[in-house]
This record gives structure tokens, sequence and C-alpha cells, in this order.
């Protein structure tokens, strides 16, 4: 029975008080309801910061211009970073990567001294120049003289304090052109010199000034272990091998016959690019076919290490300046946020009284300083890439910039605004309108 009697309580109607009194409950809840249309959402909070941000012309050109100097540096100077390096690579890449030397391998002798343990053939740049991939071949070997003289002038004068003489280097006809250098006056000599073993010479220019020779059209003659050798030409500027520039170069032939040199040094060839892994393999087989072991080749295997160095340098110092000035550009943004949040005070008192919370006050700044930051490195990513291109163009340079990072410049720009602008929105969202109110009365 009590089971039943539960059961007919559960399945009895209400009592008209307790519905009237739902229904009135329900009727309060939906007047009060606030419509969807009428709620301050997203949109509003975007259109009140911009409407805010346009009411101030001046200062908003003021605020973007931080981020335009700080985002346009940032971009610009990777720019030029990543141009400079990749014309810094270039150069390097010239000089290194088109260059092959090979000589004889060396061994401890018991004195401890090197002793190479063969020697090069005297054709050696013929045998070069038929492998695919190379441009000029020559030899190049030291020379050394028993009494160490060479001078300009034929009559020694033990009165006068001998000075130290230039090197002496032979060297097959096509040197020059293998190390890439320039003739400054006169001509280099070539292989009918050097089958003839024909005493002339090259000087370099930093010899040719410590011999006092400028000119080759008097037919001026140097003295080598005093035999006179015949000036034909003055070089510089050489790609490879600086040290020659102070020393005189003579043909092997003639090296040969006067100063007894028994083997041609180094094998130096000038290749083309990307050519180095192959000539590497087969410049031993063609120049000592049964004894590949007793060379040593130096072959370039790609970009420089001292290049990627270089480029890396490059980019940290320059990464580090636009940085800087980034900082610069945030911290205008939150000076110019803050200033607006001081001048609102009462703007924001009078949106808290009727309603407003403290959520939406710092979302509205927010959002202000993220506009502020977008626009400003939407504007300044523009100008970074439009210096860089402008530079290359008057440097002649190749302009190399990643389109991420005109991007990532953009994106950063709001960032920037985001964090500017976080403690000047947390300040105006914990403003009390009854002291906001009263401040401004």
């Amino acid at each position: 029975m009590a089971i039943w009697k539960r059961l007919a309580s559960r399945r009895s109607p209400r009592r008209p008080e307790a519905e009237a009194t739902a229904t009135a409950t329900s009727a309060v809840a939906e007047a009060n309801r606030v419509p969807r249309a009428d709620r301050f959402g997203f949109g509003d909070l975007v259109l009140e910061a911009t409407v805010d941000i346009g009411s101030r012309p001046g200062r908003l050109v003021m605020t973007v211009m931080g981020t335009v100097l700080g985002i346009g540096a940032l971009v610009a100077t990777v720019g030029f970073a990543q141009t400079a390096a990749g014309q810094i690579a270039r150069q390097f890449d010239a000089a290194s990567a088109t260059h092959l030397s090979i000589g004889p391998a060396e061994a401890q002798a018991r004195g401890g001294q090197s002793v190479a343990t063969a020697s090069l053939p005297w054709d050696a740049p013929t045998r070069l120049e038929n492998l695919a991939g190379v441009e000029a071949a020559a030899v190049l070997a030291p020379v050394t003289l028993s009494d160490n003289t060479i001078t300009a002038v034929p009559i020694n004068d033990p009165s006068i304090a001998a000075a130290a003489p230039p090197a002496l280097f032979a060297a097959s006809g096509g040197i020059i052109d293998t190390l890439g250098g320039d003739i400054v006056t006169g001509r280099s000599f070539d292989d009918g010199h050097d089958v003839r073993g024909d005493r002339v010479a090259m000087l370099g220019a930093r010899a040719a000034e410590r011999l006092a020779i400028n000119r080759v059209d008097t037919q001026p003659s140097v003295f080598i272990g005093g035999v006179a050798y015949a000036v034909v030409g003055i070089f510089d500027d050489l790609d490879r091998r600086a040290e020659v520039v102070d020393a005189v170069v003579i043909p092997t032939g003639a090296a040969r016959a006067d100063f007894q040199l028994t083997s041609p040094g180094d094998a130096i060839a000038r290749i083309a690019v990307g050519t180095g892994p192959q000539l590497r393999e087969q410049a031993p087989l063609a120049l000592a076919p049964d004894a590949v072991d007793t060379l040593e080749v130096s072959a370039p295997q790609g970009r420089s290490d001292l290049a990627r160095d270089v480029q890396s340098d490059v980019n940290v110092v320059f990464l580090i300046l636009g940085v800087i000035v980034l900082l610069a550009g945030g911290l205008g943004i939150a000076n110019v946020t803050t200033l607006s949040v001081l001048e609102r005070t009462g703007e924001i008192g009078l949106r808290r009284a009727l309603g407003s919370t403290g959520r939406q006050i710092a979302g509205q700044f927010v959002v202000e300083s993220i506009i502020i930051g977008l626009l400003g490195g939407l504007i300044g990513a523009a100008l970074g890439v439009f210096a860089v291109i402008g530079v290359s163009i008057v440097q002649q340079w190749s302009p190399v910039l990643d389109p991420g990072v005109a991007l990532a410049g953009t994106v950063l720009g709001a960032l920037i605004g985001l964090a500017a602008g976080g403690i000047p929105a947390r300040r105006a969202a914990r403003i009390e309108p009854v002291v906001a109110l009263r401040g401004n009365a």
C-alpha cells in the first residue's frame, strides 16, 4: 500500500500555486534574457577598436611608424644578410671551387723531415688539360739558389747592405691563366719559352716594386744567381697562391738547365664549378696510373667552410640589429596604449557602469594593439622587401630573400602588438567604475 501511495502522489498534478510560481519565474528569466543580436560579440569588439584607432589619425601614424621601422628593419636586415652572404659565398666559391692542386705525397724521414715519395711528370699540364672539366693547367715549383741572389743591378757593391731577395719559382707557360692573375704590363712567357729553356722572367707586382722595375719596354733584366734573365711581364691579382706575387717566375726549362730543377713541384688546374669530386679521382690516374697513392689531390668539395662561417656571422650581426629596432617599435606601441588607457579612464568607467565586463574592456585594448602591430608589420615588411630589391639593383647584386621572412614579419608585428598591449589592457580591465567616474568628475 505504501508503494502505491507514493506512485499516486508522483502522478498527481501540481498544485496551482506551484505552477503559477514556475510560470512567473520563467517569464522574468525570458524578459531578462538578452537577444543574441544585442550581445557584445567579437565583431563589436573589432569595430570598437578600429573606430577608436581611426579617431586619432595623427597618433595612429606615429604609433604605426615605430612598428613599421622595426619590422622593416628586421626584414631588410635579414634580406641584406642573405644577399650579402650570397655575394660572399659566390666570391669564395669562385676562388676555391674552381682550383685543383696535385702534389707528391710526403713521408717522414729519419731526421723528422718530410720527403716526397714521388714526383710529377713534366707533361702534367698536358695530361690534366685532356680531362673533362679542366680549363687550364700548369706546374709550379720553388727554386733554391746556391748564392741566394736576385737583383736588377749587375754590379755587386759590398758597401751597400744586401736586401733580402724575392722568392724564385719555376712554372710552365699557362701559370698566370691558371692562377687567375692579370698581366699589368708586358706579357707572359709561353710553352715555347719553356721548351727552349729561354732565359725570360715574369715579376710579381710586389717583387717588381722591390726590384724597382715598373715597365718592360726598355727591356730590363734581373740577375738570378748571376745569370741575366730578360723581364717580359709583370703580373698581379692572383686568385690562388698569393705568395707568387712576391716572387720572380721563370720557365721550368730554364730552371732545369741553370739551377738543376729536378721535379715540376705541384700541378695546378683551373676547373669548372662542380667537377672537383670527379677530378679528384681522375687526376691521379692521369698523372701516375701505376702509383696513384703517391699523389695527394686537393680538390673542392663544394662551398668552402670559410664562406659558410662568414655567412653565419653576417646573419647573426644583422639579426641582432633588427631585433633591437623591433624592440624599440614594441615599446612605442606599449607607451601609446598606456597613454590611451590614461586618457580614456572616464570612458572606461562609464562603460563599466553600463554593464561592460573587464574582459570586454581588456579585449578592446588588446585588439587595438594587435591591429596597430599588424598594420605596421604589413607596411614594414613591404618596405623591407622593396629596400632589399632597390639596393640590390643599384649594387648589381642578386637579391636573396625568403618569402617566409616577409610573412613572418607581418605576423611578428601582430605578436608585438599583442605583447605590447597586454599590460595596458590588464590595467584598463581593473579600473573600477566608481573610481573612474569620480576621477573624471
